[in-house]
């Protein structure tokens, strides 16, 4: 049991014996002691002074000599006003250590079999051109969450609902038609992702270069708009497409595998996965199927021109369009049968949208719309909502062809990575293959980080030079110190210094090293807490926190040369379980450490 839970019964138990009251845990309250003051925690004692009916000093002064009586691990005490500072055992914090040390799972909840199962939705990529640097963010929230979720005892489902339907996907198609001369990926040596994304941006610009003609002709732009050739033809393809013309369905069909391939070679590179993924192409037609479920029970209504619609004024909503007058989905219909599905082919207990902040109203809509279908799981889902991501030069344009794609930023990232290392001489003596391998890992872990450790729900803005910096709070600066740890450890080994987890229990422990213990042990409650509030950001910024206290102790303490054993055994135990930590707490973010820099 973590000293913090220990002290909170303990606490408990005083307040009944000295005072005859009876209060939770819960209303104990707990701080780090300020570093200004000798103590290792501290009990905040105002909340208890309608039981003493005494000043804070005495009542702080009562609490403390109670748990220094009843408590084997307090050593001692002080009292500032209300606030009560312990001063913990020194056996305490060996014992902490020697547990983190042996421990594989450390910080790490076990799934039992009745686990809730989670699932995490991520990525949602259109079939019409490759990933951007938003998608980056939410691949990276999504496998993180998922990791996190692990971590606390949860069995874990990692899905992906791919757009590889309507009008966006013919004109990629069209265009391909009109203007694309047999090109393939084979053909051409481009990525099938890039090549169907680039047929995209020629339907635009073809169909602008149309409308401005159809203007100049005397046409209203709106006309021009609806009627322009480019676009007629388009709308005419999804319909042979709904109609399931054998032609339109073929190109439909090969198209889209040029595009998921291209998609496979992005998420390996990025390093996500997913353990199944639905086509909005099978959903759509089990969401129409429940909506005309809803349209026969009253659920629904439906308008003179035939269309289908939610009243949901009563849930503080407006009304809501199901099924367009020609009969056609929309996205909302499309979400109701891709979660039918999901939880036909799962037990879920609980579902999780990692999915822009932009769509906050389209998630509250839905999980009505499922509870008033009568699935008893709707209002369980869960909207991660997260913001946008800006380079320094401004948003994407997707159709105007000045999309940042992902594989592009990844690229300029290990280019950015090599170039820094070379500068700092970081890197000598590696084969060519180790330098390709180590920056990729070094891109990647900067690229990561710096998207993770910011709390989600902002805004942010990416600078590739900012994030690979071997100072400050970024992934070069984690993983470096990881590996100088490793690094520290393999001279170990080369001199013979066999490590021993059962530490000296009469070390005279320095502040620093308490400090680090004391760091180390609040791994397990980062990850519950994490896990509580889907959060990659508090796993990150706690790692930078533990990393940057290491660094402190490196600088002011011998290891190897420590010639007192016990305590050149302790300090490179210390060191070895911080870097366990460390590759720990990456993990949870997707981020590889290496062992050497």
């Amino acid at each position: 049991m973590h000293i913090d839970q220990i002290v909170k019964e303990k606490v408990v138990e005083a307040i009944g014996s000295l005072y005859g009251q009876t209060v939770d845990t819960s209303a104990v309250q707990i701080q780090n002691t300020r570093k200004d003051v000798e103590g290792d925690m501290t009990v905040v004692v105002f909340p208890f002074l309608r039981f003493s009916k005494k000043a804070p000093e005495q009542t702080g002064e009562e609490l403390g000599k109670y748990l220094t009586d009843n408590v084997d691990l307090v050593e001692n005490f002080s009292v500032i006003k209300g606030f009560l500072n312990l001063m913990i055992a020194q056996n305490y914090w060996l014992s902490v250590l020697e547990s983190a040390a042996t421990d594989d799972t450390f910080g790490f909840a076990q799934p039992q079999k009745d686990s809730p199962l989670v699932m995490v939705e991520y990525s949602s990529p259109n079939t019409n051109k490759p990933l951007h640097l938003g998608h980056i963010r939410n691949n990276l929230l999504g496998y993180s969450i998922g990791e996190i979720i692990k971590a606390n005892g949860n069995k874990l489902v990692k899905t992906n609902i791919v757009n590889d339907r309507g009008i966006h996907i013919c004109k990629s198609m069209y265009a391909w038609q009109q203007w694309g001369e047999g090109k393939t990926p084979q053909s051409t040596g481009i990525k099938g992702d890039h090549l169907v994304g680039d047929f995209y941006v020629l339907f635009d610009k073809h169909y602008k270069q149309e409308i401005n003609e159809l203007v100049e002709q005397g046409m209203s732009k709106e006309d021009a708009e609806q009627k322009a050739p480019s676009i007629v033809a388009a709308r005419d393809m999804l319909r042979k497409w709904e109609a399931k013309d054998p032609e339109v369905i073929e190109l439909w069909q090969t198209m889209n595998q040029w595009v998921y391939a291209g998609f496979d070679l992005t998420y390996k590179e990025l390093g996500v996965d997913f353990d199944k993924i639905y086509h909005e192409s099978d959903t759509y037609l089990v969401g129409k199927d429940e909506v005309f479920r809803g349209l026969k029970e009253g659920v629904f209504y439906q308008r003179e021109d035939q269309s289908v619609w939610a009243d949901l004024t009563k849930d503080g909503l407006d009304e809501k369009i199901l099924l367009r007058s020609d009969g056609t989905s929309v996205y909302m219909t499309q979400d109701i049968g891709t979660a039918k599905l999901r939880f036909d082919d799962y037990k879920i207990d609980k579902m999780i949208y990692v999915v822009g902040n932009e769509q906050n109203y389209h998630f509250q809509v839905l999980s009505v719309l499922l509870d008033k279908l009568g699935y008893d799981w709707g209002k369980g889902l869960h909207h991660f909502s997260y913001g946008m991501v800006e380079l320094p030069h401004g948003k994407m344009k997707s159709r105007e062809g000045t999309v940042v794609d992902a594989d592009d930023l990844m690229a300029e990232m290990i280019e950015v990575a090599r170039k820094t290392s070379e500068e700092l001489g970081k890197l000598e003596g590696y084969t060519d293959e180790e330098l390709n391998r180590t920056y990729k890992i070094i891109a990647l872990g900067a690229l990561k980080y710096f998207m993770l450790k910011v709390d989600p729900k902002k805004n942010m803005l990416f600078n590739p030079e900012e994030s690979i910096d071997f100072n400050g709070n970024t992934g070069p600066f984690i993983q470096y110190t990881h590996a100088r740890i490793r690094s520290v450890i393999r001279k170990a080994t080369k001199k013979g210094i066999q490590l021993s987890f059962d530490l000296d229990s009469t070390l005279n422990l320095s502040e620093k090293e308490q400090e680090l213990i004391k760091s180390l042990s609040l791994y397990p409650t980062v990850v519950k807490e994490a896990g509580d509030i889907y959060s990659p950001a508090l796993i990150a910024n706690y790692i930078y926190s533990l990393v940057k206290e290491f660094n402190q102790f490196y600088h002011d303490h011998t290891i190897l040369g420590e010639e007192n054993e016990s305590v050149r055994n302790f300090r490179l135990v210390l060191s070895q379980t911080i870097a366990d930590v460390v590759k720990s707490g990456m993990g949870l973010l997707g981020i590889e450490v290496p062992e050497r820099m």
